[in-house]
């Protein structure tokens, strides 16, 4: 799993997704369509978004939910604390010297 979440974050073009995707909970694809040819000057087909979000919801970054014919996108950001939790930062104050 952790390589599928690897290779959903190495495509910029599903990094922008994922941005929107945090900014704005629960669009559909025409919505995500409009906001990454508006704000990010992304021209690119629904098919080619489509196939985005299908690796981003392979890697558990996406959560789908249909409500009537619409199907709504929102973020997951569990499997992202999980690579935080697995390779905490240093503790600041630097090792702790033992005394002899």
């Amino acid at each position: 799993m952790a390589e599928d979440l690897f290779k959903a974050l190495a495509d910029p073009t599903r990094r922008v997704i994922l941005d929107e995707l945090v900014e704005k909970s629960g669009q559909t694809l025409f919505e995500i369509c409009s906001r990454l040819a508006m704000r990010h000057q992304l021209a690119i087909s629904r098919q080619g978004v489509s196939q985005h979000l299908a690796v981003l919801e392979a890697a558990g970054l996406v959560e789908t939910r249909r409500e009537g014919r619409y199907k709504f996108h929102d973020p997951n950001t569990a499997p992202l604390r999980q690579i935080a939790e697995r390779w905490p930062p240093p503790d600041p104050s630097g090792p702790e010297e033992s005394t002899p």
